[in-house]
Protein backbone atom coordinates (compact mmCIF):
# COMPACT_ATOMS: atom_id res chain seq x y z
CA UNK A 1 0.00 0.00 0.00
CA UNK A 2 1.59 3.21 -1.18
CA UNK A 3 -0.60 6.16 -0.24
CA UNK A 4 -0.84 9.02 -2.72
CA UNK A 5 -3.55 11.26 -4.08
CA UNK A 6 -3.77 9.58 -7.47
CA UNK A 7 -6.77 8.03 -9.19
CA UNK A 8 -6.75 4.26 -8.87
CA UNK A 9 -6.61 2.35 -12.16
CA UNK A 10 -9.42 -0.08 -12.90
CA UNK A 11 -6.99 -2.97 -12.37
CA UNK A 12 -6.02 -1.65 -8.91
CA UNK A 13 -9.65 -1.16 -7.92
CA UNK A 14 -10.97 -4.50 -9.15
CA UNK A 15 -8.08 -6.44 -7.61
CA UNK A 16 -8.94 -4.95 -4.21
CA UNK A 17 -12.67 -5.34 -4.82
CA UNK A 18 -12.38 -9.08 -5.25
CA UNK A 19 -11.13 -9.34 -1.67
CA UNK A 20 -13.52 -6.71 -0.20
CA UNK A 21 -16.61 -8.56 -1.39
CA UNK A 22 -15.53 -11.67 0.60
CA UNK A 23 -15.71 -9.88 3.96
CA UNK A 24 -19.29 -11.10 4.55
CA UNK A 25 -21.43 -13.52 2.52
CA UNK A 26 -23.79 -10.78 1.27
CA UNK A 27 -20.87 -9.32 -0.71
CA UNK A 28 -21.56 -11.90 -3.43
CA UNK A 29 -24.94 -10.22 -4.09
CA UNK A 30 -23.20 -7.14 -5.54
CA UNK A 31 -23.65 -7.02 -9.32
CA UNK A 32 -22.24 -3.78 -10.71
CA UNK A 33 -23.85 -4.01 -14.16
CA UNK A 34 -27.28 -4.70 -12.63
CA UNK A 35 -26.78 -1.85 -10.16
CA UNK A 36 -26.01 0.62 -12.96
CA UNK A 37 -29.22 -0.37 -14.77
CA UNK A 38 -31.19 0.00 -11.54
CA UNK A 39 -29.77 3.48 -10.87
CA UNK A 40 -30.62 4.57 -14.41
CA UNK A 41 -34.30 4.16 -13.56
CA UNK A 42 -34.33 5.96 -10.19
CA UNK A 43 -36.60 9.02 -10.60
CA UNK A 44 -35.14 12.49 -9.99
CA UNK A 45 -37.32 13.08 -6.91
CA UNK A 46 -35.57 10.13 -5.20
CA UNK A 47 -32.09 11.02 -6.43
CA UNK A 48 -29.91 12.71 -3.81
CA UNK A 49 -27.47 14.52 -6.09
CA UNK A 50 -30.23 15.84 -8.35
CA UNK A 51 -32.29 17.05 -5.38
CA UNK A 52 -29.28 18.90 -3.96
CA UNK A 53 -28.54 20.55 -7.30
CA UNK A 54 -32.16 21.69 -7.53
CA UNK A 55 -32.05 23.05 -3.97
CA UNK A 56 -28.85 24.97 -4.62
CA UNK A 57 -30.29 26.49 -7.78
CA UNK A 58 -33.50 27.52 -5.98
CA UNK A 59 -31.82 28.71 -2.77
CA UNK A 60 -33.57 26.06 -0.66
CA UNK A 61 -32.36 24.58 2.62
CA UNK A 62 -33.43 20.93 2.79
CA UNK A 63 -34.02 19.03 6.04
CA UNK A 64 -32.56 15.64 6.93
CA UNK A 65 -32.67 13.63 10.19
CA UNK A 66 -30.54 10.82 11.54
CA UNK A 67 -32.38 7.51 11.91
CA UNK A 68 -31.83 3.77 11.82
CA UNK A 69 -33.13 0.56 13.44
CA UNK A 70 -32.22 -3.11 13.15
CA UNK A 71 -35.01 -4.67 11.09
CA UNK A 72 -36.00 -3.88 7.52
CA UNK A 73 -39.77 -3.40 7.93
CA UNK A 74 -39.33 -1.31 11.08
CA UNK A 75 -36.66 0.79 9.32
CA UNK A 76 -39.00 1.40 6.38
CA UNK A 77 -41.78 2.43 8.77
CA UNK A 78 -39.42 4.79 10.62
CA UNK A 79 -38.25 6.52 7.44
CA UNK A 80 -41.77 6.88 6.06
CA UNK A 81 -42.93 8.33 9.39
CA UNK A 82 -40.14 10.92 9.29
CA UNK A 83 -41.12 11.85 5.75
CA UNK A 84 -44.85 12.16 6.40
CA UNK A 85 -44.94 13.35 10.02
CA UNK A 86 -41.55 15.09 10.08
CA UNK A 87 -41.81 16.56 6.57
CA UNK A 88 -38.18 15.55 5.93
CA UNK A 89 -36.85 16.37 2.46
CA UNK A 90 -33.99 13.86 2.57
CA UNK A 91 -33.74 10.62 4.53
CA UNK A 92 -30.87 8.63 6.05
CA UNK A 93 -30.05 5.14 7.01
CA UNK A 94 -27.88 5.56 10.07
CA UNK A 95 -25.75 2.42 10.43
CA UNK A 96 -25.33 0.47 13.69
CA UNK A 97 -22.13 0.45 15.73
CA UNK A 98 -21.21 -3.19 15.03
CA UNK A 99 -21.28 -2.61 11.27
CA UNK A 100 -19.20 0.55 11.73
CA UNK A 101 -16.49 -1.65 13.25
CA UNK A 102 -16.93 -4.39 10.60
CA UNK A 103 -18.25 -6.74 13.28
CA UNK A 104 -20.85 -8.35 11.03
CA UNK A 105 -21.27 -11.49 13.15
CA UNK A 106 -22.25 -9.37 16.15
CA UNK A 107 -24.59 -7.34 13.93
CA UNK A 108 -26.24 -10.60 12.82
CA UNK A 109 -26.74 -11.55 16.47
CA UNK A 110 -28.33 -8.13 16.99
CA UNK A 111 -30.77 -8.76 14.14
CA UNK A 112 -31.74 -12.15 15.55
CA UNK A 113 -32.17 -10.81 19.08
CA UNK A 114 -34.23 -7.91 17.73
CA UNK A 115 -36.52 -10.37 15.95
CA UNK A 116 -37.00 -12.27 19.23
CA UNK A 117 -37.60 -9.11 21.24
CA UNK A 118 -39.93 -7.54 18.69
CA UNK A 119 -37.99 -4.26 18.80
CA UNK A 120 -34.64 -2.92 17.68
CA UNK A 121 -31.72 -3.90 19.90
CA UNK A 122 -29.20 -2.18 17.61
CA UNK A 123 -28.53 1.54 17.40
CA UNK A 124 -28.82 1.63 13.63
CA UNK A 125 -29.46 -0.27 10.40
CA UNK A 126 -27.09 -3.22 9.74
CA UNK A 127 -27.06 -2.85 5.95
CA UNK A 128 -24.20 -5.27 5.23
CA UNK A 129 -26.06 -8.11 6.93
CA UNK A 130 -29.33 -7.34 5.16
CA UNK A 131 -27.50 -7.44 1.82
CA UNK A 132 -28.39 -5.89 -1.52
CA UNK A 133 -31.83 -7.51 -1.69
CA UNK A 134 -32.81 -6.46 1.83
CA UNK A 135 -31.48 -2.92 1.47
CA UNK A 136 -33.23 -2.52 -1.87
CA UNK A 137 -36.54 -3.22 -0.12
CA UNK A 138 -35.90 -0.02 1.82
CA UNK A 139 -35.04 1.92 -1.35
CA UNK A 140 -38.23 0.77 -3.06
CA UNK A 141 -40.45 1.44 -0.05
CA UNK A 142 -39.43 5.04 0.66
CA UNK A 143 -40.31 7.84 -1.75
CA UNK A 144 -37.40 10.19 -0.96
CA UNK A 145 -33.66 10.52 -1.64
CA UNK A 146 -31.69 8.18 0.64
CA UNK A 147 -28.21 8.54 2.13
CA UNK A 148 -26.02 6.15 4.12
CA UNK A 149 -24.78 7.84 7.33
CA UNK A 150 -22.46 5.95 9.63
CA UNK A 151 -18.98 6.53 11.08
CA UNK A 152 -17.05 3.62 9.60
CA UNK A 153 -13.26 3.72 9.20
CA UNK A 154 -13.38 0.84 6.68
CA UNK A 155 -16.64 1.41 4.81
CA UNK A 156 -15.81 -0.44 1.59
CA UNK A 157 -18.22 -3.38 1.80
CA UNK A 158 -20.95 -1.16 3.27
CA UNK A 159 -20.55 1.17 0.30
CA UNK A 160 -20.62 -1.65 -2.24
CA UNK A 161 -23.84 -3.12 -0.85
CA UNK A 162 -25.80 0.08 -0.25
CA UNK A 163 -24.92 1.76 -3.54
CA UNK A 164 -25.66 -1.45 -5.47
CA UNK A 165 -29.01 -1.55 -3.66
CA UNK A 166 -29.91 1.94 -4.90
CA UNK A 167 -28.80 4.49 -2.32
CA UNK A 168 -27.73 7.70 -4.06
CA UNK A 169 -25.57 9.35 -1.36
CA UNK A 170 -22.75 8.13 0.87
CA UNK A 171 -21.32 9.96 3.86
CA UNK A 172 -17.83 9.80 5.33
CA UNK A 173 -14.12 10.13 4.65
CA UNK A 174 -10.71 8.78 5.52
CA UNK A 175 -10.02 11.56 8.04
CA UNK A 176 -13.49 12.49 9.30
CA UNK A 177 -14.50 8.87 9.91
CA UNK A 178 -11.24 8.04 11.64
CA UNK A 179 -9.91 10.80 13.91
CA UNK A 180 -13.26 11.53 15.69
CA UNK A 181 -14.36 7.87 15.81
CA UNK A 182 -11.39 5.54 16.29
CA UNK A 183 -8.47 5.32 18.71
CA UNK A 184 -5.81 3.22 16.99
CA UNK A 185 -6.64 3.06 13.28
CA UNK A 186 -3.93 4.61 11.14
CA UNK A 187 -4.71 7.48 8.80
CA UNK A 188 -2.80 5.78 5.98
CA UNK A 189 -5.20 2.83 6.22
CA UNK A 190 -8.42 4.84 6.38
CA UNK A 191 -7.48 7.33 3.66
CA UNK A 192 -6.53 4.38 1.45
CA UNK A 193 -9.77 2.53 2.20
CA UNK A 194 -11.81 5.65 1.50
CA UNK A 195 -10.01 6.10 -1.80
CA UNK A 196 -11.57 2.75 -2.64
CA UNK A 197 -15.04 4.07 -1.75
CA UNK A 198 -14.50 7.21 -3.81
CA UNK A 199 -13.10 5.24 -6.77
CA UNK A 200 -16.14 2.97 -6.64
CA UNK A 201 -18.40 6.03 -6.89
CA UNK A 202 -16.11 7.43 -9.59
CA UNK A 203 -16.60 4.26 -11.61
CA UNK A 204 -20.37 4.61 -11.22
CA UNK A 205 -19.91 8.17 -12.55
CA UNK A 206 -18.03 6.78 -15.57
CA UNK A 207 -21.20 4.82 -16.32
CA UNK A 208 -23.39 7.91 -16.05
CA UNK A 209 -24.54 7.34 -12.44
CA UNK A 210 -23.99 10.32 -10.15
CA UNK A 211 -23.71 9.46 -6.46
CA UNK A 212 -23.44 12.25 -3.90
CA UNK A 213 -20.51 12.10 -1.45
CA UNK A 214 -20.45 13.93 1.85
CA UNK A 215 -17.40 14.13 4.16
CA UNK A 216 -18.41 14.39 7.82
CA UNK A 217 -18.03 18.06 8.68
CA UNK A 218 -18.46 18.39 12.47
CA UNK A 219 -15.58 16.01 13.37
CA UNK A 220 -15.73 15.69 17.19
CA UNK A 221 -18.64 18.14 17.28
CA UNK A 222 -17.34 20.03 20.29
CA UNK A 223 -16.04 23.58 19.81
CA UNK A 224 -14.27 22.69 16.55
CA UNK A 225 -12.94 25.93 14.98
CA UNK A 226 -14.28 26.50 11.43
CA UNK A 227 -10.82 26.53 9.85
CA UNK A 228 -9.99 23.09 11.24
CA UNK A 229 -13.18 21.43 10.00
CA UNK A 230 -12.98 23.33 6.69
CA UNK A 231 -9.43 22.13 6.07
CA UNK A 232 -10.43 18.50 6.64
CA UNK A 233 -13.59 18.86 4.51
CA UNK A 234 -11.74 20.41 1.57
CA UNK A 235 -8.96 17.82 1.72
CA UNK A 236 -11.51 15.01 1.70
CA UNK A 237 -13.36 16.74 -1.14
CA UNK A 238 -10.17 16.91 -3.18
CA UNK A 239 -9.36 13.25 -2.46
CA UNK A 240 -12.86 12.27 -3.61
CA UNK A 241 -12.67 14.40 -6.76
CA UNK A 242 -9.33 12.81 -7.71
CA UNK A 243 -11.03 9.40 -7.70
CA UNK A 244 -13.76 10.65 -10.04
CA UNK A 245 -16.55 11.78 -7.68
CA UNK A 246 -18.64 14.51 -9.34
CA UNK A 247 -21.12 15.61 -6.65
CA UNK A 248 -19.75 16.59 -3.23
CA UNK A 249 -21.43 18.09 -0.15
CA UNK A 250 -19.09 19.70 2.37
CA UNK A 251 -20.22 20.09 5.96
CA UNK A 252 -19.81 22.25 9.03
CA UNK A 253 -21.01 21.83 12.59
CA UNK A 254 -22.74 24.74 14.30
CA UNK A 255 -20.61 26.64 16.81
CA UNK A 256 -23.40 28.90 18.07
CA UNK A 257 -22.38 32.46 17.21
CA UNK A 258 -24.62 33.58 14.33
CA UNK A 259 -22.04 35.72 12.53
CA UNK A 260 -19.34 33.06 12.76
CA UNK A 261 -21.66 30.28 11.60
CA UNK A 262 -22.96 32.19 8.59
CA UNK A 263 -19.39 33.23 7.74
CA UNK A 264 -18.28 29.61 8.03
CA UNK A 265 -20.80 28.28 5.50
CA UNK A 266 -20.04 31.09 3.04
CA UNK A 267 -16.28 30.67 3.45
CA UNK A 268 -16.51 26.88 3.10
CA UNK A 269 -18.23 27.00 -0.28
CA UNK A 270 -15.98 29.76 -1.61
CA UNK A 271 -12.77 28.09 -0.42
CA UNK A 272 -13.82 24.67 -1.73
CA UNK A 273 -14.47 26.10 -5.18
CA UNK A 274 -11.15 27.99 -5.02
CA UNK A 275 -9.08 24.92 -4.12
CA UNK A 276 -10.97 22.53 -6.40
CA UNK A 277 -10.40 24.84 -9.36
CA UNK A 278 -6.79 25.48 -8.32
CA UNK A 279 -6.04 21.76 -8.49
CA UNK A 280 -7.96 21.08 -11.69
CA UNK A 281 -11.21 19.59 -10.34
CA UNK A 282 -13.52 21.88 -12.27
CA UNK A 283 -16.22 19.32 -12.98
CA UNK A 284 -17.52 18.89 -9.43
CA UNK A 285 -20.86 20.16 -8.18
CA UNK A 286 -20.37 21.50 -4.63
CA UNK A 287 -23.10 21.96 -2.02
CA UNK A 288 -23.07 22.56 1.74
CA UNK A 289 -24.57 20.93 4.81
CA UNK A 290 -25.03 22.62 8.19
CA UNK A 291 -25.17 20.36 11.26
CA UNK A 292 -27.25 21.63 14.15
CA UNK A 293 -25.34 21.80 17.45
CA UNK A 294 -23.40 18.56 17.94
CA UNK A 295 -22.33 19.09 21.56
CA UNK A 296 -24.18 18.60 24.83
CA UNK A 297 -27.92 19.36 24.87
CA UNK A 298 -30.25 20.44 27.69
CA UNK A 299 -32.31 17.57 29.11
CA UNK A 300 -35.39 19.80 29.26
CA UNK A 301 -37.23 19.30 25.96
CA UNK A 302 -38.44 22.90 25.72
CA UNK A 303 -34.86 24.12 26.06
CA UNK A 304 -33.71 21.53 23.54
CA UNK A 305 -36.21 22.94 21.05
CA UNK A 306 -34.55 26.33 21.61
CA UNK A 307 -31.19 24.88 20.57
CA UNK A 308 -32.76 23.16 17.54
CA UNK A 309 -34.52 26.37 16.48
CA UNK A 310 -31.31 28.37 16.70
CA UNK A 311 -29.58 25.83 14.47
CA UNK A 312 -32.48 25.90 12.02
CA UNK A 313 -32.45 29.71 11.85
CA UNK A 314 -28.71 29.79 11.30
CA UNK A 315 -28.86 27.18 8.53
CA UNK A 316 -31.59 29.15 6.77
CA UNK A 317 -29.80 32.50 7.05
CA UNK A 318 -26.50 30.93 5.94
CA UNK A 319 -28.31 29.46 2.90
CA UNK A 320 -26.82 26.01 3.47
CA UNK A 321 -28.09 23.48 0.92
CA UNK A 322 -29.27 21.15 3.68
CA UNK A 323 -29.38 20.93 7.47
CA UNK A 324 -28.92 17.85 9.65
CA UNK A 325 -31.57 18.03 12.34
CA UNK A 326 -31.35 17.19 16.04
CA UNK A 327 -34.14 15.98 18.33
CA UNK A 328 -35.47 17.10 21.74
CA UNK A 329 -34.25 13.73 23.11
CA UNK A 330 -30.62 14.49 22.23
CA UNK A 331 -29.46 14.53 25.87
CA UNK A 332 -31.29 11.29 26.69
CA UNK A 333 -30.21 8.82 23.99
CA UNK A 334 -31.80 7.37 20.85
CA UNK A 335 -34.94 9.40 20.15
CA UNK A 336 -38.43 8.10 19.56
CA UNK A 337 -39.68 8.57 16.01
CA UNK A 338 -42.14 11.15 17.35
CA UNK A 339 -39.36 13.23 18.92
CA UNK A 340 -37.33 12.94 15.72
CA UNK A 341 -40.31 14.23 13.71
CA UNK A 342 -40.79 17.10 16.17
CA UNK A 343 -37.22 18.28 15.62
CA UNK A 344 -37.78 18.12 11.87
CA UNK A 345 -41.04 20.09 11.97
CA UNK A 346 -39.49 22.71 14.24
CA UNK A 347 -36.63 23.11 11.77
CA UNK A 348 -38.93 23.19 8.73
CA UNK A 349 -41.10 25.91 10.29
CA UNK A 350 -38.06 28.09 11.01
CA UNK A 351 -36.61 27.59 7.52
CA UNK A 352 -39.93 28.44 5.88
CA UNK A 353 -40.20 31.65 7.92
CA UNK A 354 -36.68 32.74 6.97
CA UNK A 355 -36.36 31.50 3.39
CA UNK A 356 -37.16 34.91 1.88
CA UNK A 357 -34.78 36.81 4.16
CA UNK A 358 -31.15 37.46 3.26
CA UNK A 359 -28.48 38.13 5.87
CA UNK A 360 -26.54 41.24 4.79
CA UNK A 361 -22.78 41.20 4.25
CA UNK A 362 -21.89 43.47 7.16
CA UNK A 363 -18.33 44.50 7.97
CA UNK A 364 -18.39 42.12 10.95
CA UNK A 365 -19.49 39.21 8.75
CA UNK A 366 -16.91 40.06 6.09
CA UNK A 367 -14.15 40.17 8.72
CA UNK A 368 -15.17 36.75 10.03
CA UNK A 369 -15.22 35.28 6.51
CA UNK A 370 -11.73 36.66 5.89
CA UNK A 371 -10.40 35.29 9.19
CA UNK A 372 -11.76 31.81 8.44
CA UNK A 373 -10.37 31.87 4.92
CA UNK A 374 -6.93 33.04 6.05
CA UNK A 375 -6.69 30.35 8.74
CA UNK A 376 -7.93 27.59 6.42
CA UNK A 377 -5.48 28.58 3.69
CA UNK A 378 -2.61 28.46 6.20
CA UNK A 379 -3.53 24.87 7.08
CA UNK A 380 -4.27 23.65 3.55
CA UNK A 381 -1.14 25.13 2.02
CA UNK A 382 1.05 23.64 4.76
CA UNK A 383 -0.59 20.21 4.33
CA UNK A 384 0.11 20.36 0.59
CA UNK A 385 3.71 21.37 1.26
CA UNK A 386 4.28 18.61 3.84
CA UNK A 387 2.94 16.05 1.39
CA UNK A 388 5.26 17.13 -1.42
CA UNK A 389 2.25 18.49 -3.34
CA UNK A 390 0.04 15.57 -2.30
CA UNK A 391 -2.93 16.03 0.06
CA UNK A 392 -3.19 12.34 1.01
CA UNK A 393 0.44 12.10 2.11
CA UNK A 394 0.26 15.62 3.52
CA UNK A 395 -2.75 14.83 5.70
CA UNK A 396 -0.89 11.98 7.42
CA UNK A 397 2.21 14.11 7.99
CA UNK A 398 0.13 17.10 9.07
CA UNK A 399 -1.55 15.14 11.86
CA UNK A 400 1.85 13.84 12.98
CA UNK A 401 3.12 17.42 13.19
CA UNK A 402 -0.05 18.95 14.63
CA UNK A 403 -0.52 21.10 11.53
CA UNK A 404 -3.91 19.38 11.43
CA UNK A 405 -5.35 18.82 14.89
CA UNK A 406 -8.89 18.02 16.04
CA UNK A 407 -9.88 19.01 19.58
CA UNK A 408 -11.00 16.25 21.96
CA UNK A 409 -10.44 13.48 19.38
CA UNK A 410 -10.05 9.88 20.64
CA UNK A 411 -7.46 9.04 17.98
CA UNK A 412 -3.88 8.61 19.11
CA UNK A 413 -2.91 10.00 15.69
CA UNK A 414 -4.20 13.47 16.58
CA UNK A 415 -1.89 15.49 18.85
CA UNK A 416 -4.82 17.13 20.67
CA UNK A 417 -2.68 20.19 21.39
CA UNK A 418 -5.19 22.82 20.33
CA UNK A 419 -7.66 24.04 22.94
CA UNK A 420 -10.78 25.89 21.75
CA UNK A 421 -12.84 28.28 23.85
CA UNK A 422 -15.42 30.95 23.13
CA UNK A 423 -14.68 34.65 22.90
CA UNK A 424 -16.81 37.25 24.66
CA UNK A 425 -19.43 37.07 21.89
CA UNK A 426 -19.61 33.28 21.85
CA UNK A 427 -17.56 32.66 18.69
CA UNK A 428 -15.20 29.67 18.92
CA UNK A 429 -11.56 30.78 19.10
CA UNK A 430 -8.36 29.10 20.23
CA UNK A 431 -7.15 29.40 23.79
CA UNK A 432 -4.11 27.42 22.59
CA UNK A 433 -3.33 27.26 18.85
CA UNK A 434 -1.07 24.25 19.33
CA UNK A 435 1.01 23.64 16.20
CA UNK A 436 -1.49 25.04 13.71
CA UNK A 437 0.53 26.93 11.06
CA UNK A 438 -1.13 30.31 11.60
CA UNK A 439 0.61 33.59 10.82
CA UNK A 440 1.63 35.75 13.83
CA UNK A 441 -1.29 38.13 13.22
CA UNK A 442 -3.77 35.25 13.34
CA UNK A 443 -2.27 33.91 16.56
CA UNK A 444 -2.48 37.43 18.03
CA UNK A 445 -6.13 37.66 16.93
CA UNK A 446 -7.03 34.59 19.02
CA UNK A 447 -5.00 35.80 21.99
CA UNK A 448 -6.71 39.20 21.87
CA UNK A 449 -10.15 37.61 21.73
CA UNK A 450 -9.45 35.43 24.76
CA UNK A 451 -7.98 38.37 26.67
CA UNK A 452 -11.09 40.45 25.90
CA UNK A 453 -13.32 37.78 27.40
CA UNK A 454 -11.04 37.38 30.41
CA UNK A 455 -11.31 41.10 31.15
CA UNK A 456 -15.10 41.05 30.82
CA UNK A 457 -15.37 38.13 33.23
CA UNK A 458 -12.81 39.40 35.70
CA UNK A 459 -10.66 36.28 35.52
CA UNK A 460 -7.53 35.22 33.72
CA UNK A 461 -7.82 33.22 30.50
CA UNK A 462 -7.37 29.59 31.50
CA UNK A 463 -8.30 25.99 30.78
CA UNK A 464 -11.35 26.50 33.00
CA UNK A 465 -12.91 28.54 30.17
CA UNK A 466 -12.60 25.52 27.88
CA UNK A 467 -14.38 23.30 30.42
CA UNK A 468 -17.08 25.89 31.08
CA UNK A 469 -17.79 26.26 27.37
CA UNK A 470 -18.10 22.52 26.76
CA UNK A 471 -21.00 22.34 29.21
CA UNK A 472 -22.54 25.78 28.63
CA UNK A 473 -25.31 24.95 26.13
CA UNK A 474 -26.47 21.93 28.11
CA UNK A 475 -26.77 24.28 31.10
CA UNK A 476 -28.73 26.91 29.21
CA UNK A 477 -26.10 29.31 27.89
CA UNK A 478 -23.72 29.72 24.97
CA UNK A 479 -20.69 31.12 26.80
CA UNK A 480 -19.57 29.35 29.97
CA UNK A 481 -19.43 32.35 32.31
CA UNK A 482 -18.22 32.03 35.91
CA UNK A 483 -20.99 32.04 38.49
Amino acid sequence: MELKNKKWTHDEFYATREEVLTHWPTGKEVDFAEAVKYHENIPAKRHFAKRLVKAKKNGETLTQPRAGVALIDEHINLLNFLKTEGEADLLPSTIDSYTRQNQYKEAQNGIEESLKAGRSLLNGFPAVNHGVAGVRRVVESVDAPLQVRHGTPDARLLGEITIAAGYTSYEGGGISYNIPYAKSVSLEKTIYDWQYCDRMIGIYAEHGIEINREPFGPLTGTLVPPSVSHAVAIIEGILAAEQGVKNITLGYGQCGNLIQDIAAIRALEQLAEEYMNKHGYNGCVLTTVFHQWMGGFPQDEAKAFGVISWGAATAALAKATKVIVKTPHEALGIPTKEANAQGLRTTKQMINMLKDQAFPLTSELELEINIIKAETRCILDKVYELGGNDYAVGAVRAFEAGVLDVPFAPSKFSLNKILPARDNNGAVRLFDVGNLPFTPDLVAFHQDKMAERARAEGRSASFQMVIDDIYAISKGNLVGRPR
